[in-house]
């Protein structure tokens, strides 16, 4: 695993400014998520369509077509606006890293908010119900290991924006996964005792401008519950750091911060590197 997520830091600083550069332009991604597979032309790349009860969902799965037998696996959990090009672009990143990448579809097939008062009502509609919730990416999670490809001991997740609230509460639920990534997510929780069931490691990416109560609390939560975790604050900056159609104005608390950007995913990866055997 080491020497497949190995890569060599000008091809990195190379692919870091293909992905600023188109991650959800409105001229390119936005419009057209396929036009960015060219510039991973191994990548391999499917929707997978499971159910949660009587709820039809609709996954995406991305691989290296070139790679054979197993690899780890990395579920992905969408940002409040729902599955679409941000995550699917996430996931073929991941997959050239040697990873077999799901994203968990959350809200369900027919639930893609088209504004940011849909994606307020969609994401608050769960953070209401934890226990619904954990059930849903639980089906996601077991969606994602049926796949033959997947190495089912070496398991983690990483999600953005509501995504990281759903991470947390993932990790809160028990599930046995090695490592839970929390991209400048939401962190609080009405049942923190329920730390204690994390069996992961747990990394948080956060910005040191984006509601630091919130970290103080997570700490306290993680420290108490005697969780392996480790926080990390981006100075000078704001929520939705990761996403460039945030815009570039910190003042309004959500930003694109490009030096963020790369820095927290940098860290994933270090972080793979520890969790995965």
């Amino acid at each position: 695993m080491k020497t497949i997520l190995s890569v060599s830091i000008a091809a990195a600083l190379v692919l870091a400014a293909v992905i600023t550069a188109l991650q959800l332009n409105d001229t390119a991604v936005a419009q057209d998520a396929g036009e960015v597979k060219e510039y991973f032309p191994d990548i391999q790349t499917k929707t997978v369509t499971y159910k949660d009860g009587d709820t039809e969902c609709e996954g995406f799965m991305a691989w290296d077509a070139n790679q054979e037998g197993t690899r780890p696996v990395v579920l992905i959990m969408h940002d409040w606006m729902g599955r679409g090009a941000f995550d699917e672009q996430r996931a073929r990143e991941l997959a050239s890293l040697g990873i077999l990448a799901f994203s968990v579809d959350t809200y369900g097939k027919d639930v893609r908010p088209q504004n940011a008062a849909e994606a307020g009502k969609a994401a608050g509609s769960w953070k209401s119900n934890p226990a619904a919730l954990r059930t849903r990416l639980k089906a996601g999670m077991d969606e994602a290991l049926k796949s033959d490809m997947a190495d089912k001991d070496q398991v983690a997740c990483i999600g953005y924006c509501f995504g990281g609230t759903c991470v947390l509460e993932l990790a809160r639920s028990g599930a046995n996964l090695k490592g839970f990534v929390s991209f400048h997510g939401g962190l609080g929780t009405d049942t923190p005792a329920d730390a204690k069931n994390i069996k992961g490691k747990v990394l948080v990416l956060h910005g040191a401008d984006d509601n630091f109560e919130s970290v103080v609390a997570l700490n306290k939560e993680l420290k108490d519950a005697g969780v392996d975790y480790e926080i990390d604050l981006y100075g000078h900056t704001v929520h939705a750091f990761t996403n460039p159609k945030a815009g570039n104005d910190p003042s309004r608390g959500v930003a694109y911060n490009a030096e963020a950007d790369v820095r927290s995913w940098e860290r994933m990866k270090d972080f793979f590197w520890e969790i995965f055997e």
